[in-house]
């Protein structure tokens, strides 16, 4: 047996596959993570089904033995993630077994546009979506009826950019800055949802409910007292209370506004969990409406890594670790794989620095490479400003190159890393030379 010290001190050990059990993480493999399929590199072992996967790909493994299972639990209950849990206490770690997703008539979407034709329409949704949701919010705050119709058609602006390109939404809602936490949370939700909505095939009727749903399913959150949204992410059980009644009310004022029940089921289900330790009713399985599921799937993911000022971000790639180890738990397994396909083990937006030491940011993954995704490079090998960004496609650099040669990432950065600003730079690429902030317009 073999044991070694990686980069970050810890002690990891090397053990052939059918020495493996349950509750053990899985750091390496033997092959290479994208010849696998395992939607994310590194994993606990949670049941004989994935000792049995790995048995049919790998002879032996490493497994992290830092890496317990008791200290993912202490991450998960600690105050910075108690918005996203749907219990301020207790750990619910009951697992709900179901039949696979099966999508009615599946549509198979493929990008039509490059990411760069669709940067200029996706902003211009993006600022009108921000606009919408402005009158929308200060009508419900007045007392009066929201009027949904303009709302309604942004929505529909943003599932045709998504099915066109999901990246250019996806690289706006991580750059772009706003003030406002609510506005930025309900867009961002919504496009995450919308990236995940297209993986699964869902037509672009069934996207439209859910993205407009995920729009309007923090409008509850305007009747709640300012002190407890400020701090959302650590409330006593008496103001978890109080904060788990925006549901309700969000319904209830959407209740006459002539919504589709489908559109409404979002709203209402949004918080629901897999194995019922989610509000406002509890239930479990498939009693969770589908659209329902992916907007509590998108919502929770933007909770852990665009919290509000008073919470700690995760960085992308340890909030996809996080939802991989919740499979059949909070989120159904399959869902939960069908997410992280989308959107990558290093979402479009995401800061990293590679193995050589250069930083900068994802621009696009390709599922069949999901460890090595184009990247903007923004600083030399001493983290010192390039004059010039320019993208570095991983996957088509490390073709033909072993695996000591192979440039990766080496981790996942904080949002807002200093010096890392990519509206700053032209970049340039195999293809052309372009500036970030003429095209979308900053």
């Amino acid at each position: 047996m073999d044991v070694q010290r990686c980069p970050v001190g810890v002690r990891q050990t090397k053990i052939a596959v059918h020495d493996l059990e349950i509750g053990m993480f899985v750091s390496d493999l033997d092959r290479p993570w994208h010849q696998t399929p395992f939607p994310i590199q590194g994993f606990h072992i949670r049941s004989q089904d994935d000792i049995r996967s790995l048995v049919s790909y790998c002879k032996w493994v490493a497994i992290d033995v830092a890496e317990t299972r008791d200290s993912i639990e202490q991450n998960k209950s600690g105050g910075r993630l108690a918005a996203g849990k749907s219990r301020p206490s207790g750990n619910n770690r009951e697992e709900v077994q179901l039949p696979p997703l099966s999508i009615k008539e599946p549509v198979s979407y493929h990008n039509v546009t490059t990411m760069k034709k669709e940067l200029k329409a996706s902003r211009k949704v993006i600022l009108d979506a921000e606009a919408s949701l402005h009158q929308v919010f200060q009508a419900v705050q007045e007392g009066d009826a929201p009027d949904l119709r303009e709302v309604a058609v942004v929505t529909r602006r943003m599932v045709s950019s998504a099915v066109r390109n999901p990246d250019a939404l996806l690289w706006l809602s991580r750059t772009r800055h706003h003030d406002d936490y609510t506005y930025r949370h309900s867009l961002n939700t919504a496009v995450w949802a919308l990236v995940c909505g297209r993986q699964l095939g869902l037509n672009e009727g069934l996207l439209n409910h859910l993205g407009l749903g995920c729009l309007l399913s923090q409008i509850g959150k305007l009747d709640l007292p300012d002190q407890i949204l400020r701090n959302e992410g650590k409330l006593n059980a008496d103001d978890f209370a109080i904060y788990r009644s925006y549901v309700e009310k969000g319904v209830a004022k959407l209740a006459d506004t002539g919504l589709s029940r489908a559109v409404v089921s979002v709203v209402q289900g949004h918080r629901e969990r897999h194995n019922g330790s989610g509000f406002p009713e509890g239930v479990r399985g498939d009693r969770i409406p589908l659209l329902a599921k992916v907007a509590g799937l998108a919502e929770y993911f933007e909770t852990l890594i665009g919290p509000r000022d008073s919470g700690e971000p995760m960085t992308p790639a340890r909030a996809v670790n996080l939802l991989y180890d919740m499979r059949n738990i909070e989120f159904q397994v399959d869902l939960v794989e069908q997410f992280i396909q989308a959107i990558g083990i290093y979402p479009t937006g995401s800061l990293v620095e590679l193995t050589d030491g250069q930083r900068g940011i994802v621009v696009s993954h390709t599922p069949e490479r999901r460890l090595w995704p184009k990247v903007m490079v923004m600083t030399d090998r001493e983290h010192n400003p390039l004059k010039s960004a320019r993208i570095v496609d991983l996957a088509r650099y490390n073709d033909g190159r072993n695996q000591h040669e192979a440039l990766t990432i080496a981790e996942c950065l904080p949002h807002g890393t200093e010096g890392l600003d990519p509206e700053r730079y032209d970049v340039t690429g195999a293809e052309s030379r372009w500036s970030l902030s003429r095209i979308v317009g900053a």
